[in-house]
């Protein structure tokens, strides 16, 4: 999310989290931001930051600053920072990159230090890209930390999601597919397919 009057539009639809990106080279880079369109959000609604490779100096800075309750790493994190952010009170999610079943691999290291996995698509840049991987391969992942799924989901993907049985399934993470451009979100798509994923 970026802009404050689509902020509180897409709020209303009440999702568990809301993601805002901290990553100057993405398009949906969320500052300049006026603090106080995120800190008016309801509580109940998660404000996540998303980060790729920062300090931990830098990431606690940020989510000072904007009243944030959790954290989601894109880059090459390692674990001891995941758990230094949980122990500050913070939920943490770290995504993965996936492209076949050996990628699952990469999570062991990070059972214990997160509140979730993100598996997203594996591509050249920081997830993203719009693209859906093979979501068949998700029954090779039989690690302990419950996962969002990922990657060019629309609301197309809307049956396929719900025959997803995974007992590890959390949620899912809705964004370029749900654009009218980049950090916009077409509230009415995303009330659609949030009506229907309740159903």
């Amino acid at each position: 999310m970026k802009f404050p009057e689509n902020i509180q539009a897409v709020a209303a639809l009440c999702p568990e989290f809301m993601g805002f990106i901290f990553y100057p080279k993405s398009p949906r880079y969320a500052e300049p931001q006026d603090e106080k369109v995120l800190q008016v959000l309801p509580r109940k609604i998660m404000k996540i930051g998303v980060f790729v490779n920062e300090t931990l100096d830098e990431i606690l800075s940020v989510v000072k600053k904007y009243s944030l309750q959790g954290v989601q790493l894109h880059g090459t994190e390692p674990d001891d920072l995941c758990y230094t952010l949980r122990a500050a009170g913070l939920i943490v999610i770290k995504a993965f990159a996936i492209s076949g079943t050996t990628d699952f691999k990469a999570t062991d290291d990070y059972e214990g230090t997160c509140d979730f996995f993100l598996f997203d698509t594996k591509t050249p840049a920081h997830g993203g890209s719009g693209v859906k991987f093979d979501w068949s391969v998700l029954s090779a992942y039989v690690g302990g930390t419950r996962f969002i799924l990922s990657g060019g989901i629309s609301v197309d993907d809307l049956e396929s999601i719900k025959q997803i049985n995974h007992p590890k399934l959390a949620g899912v993470d809705l964004n370029s597919k749900f654009e009218v451009w980049p950090g916009e979100k077409d509230v009415a798509l995303l009330e659609a397919f949030i009506s229907g994923l309740k159903e």
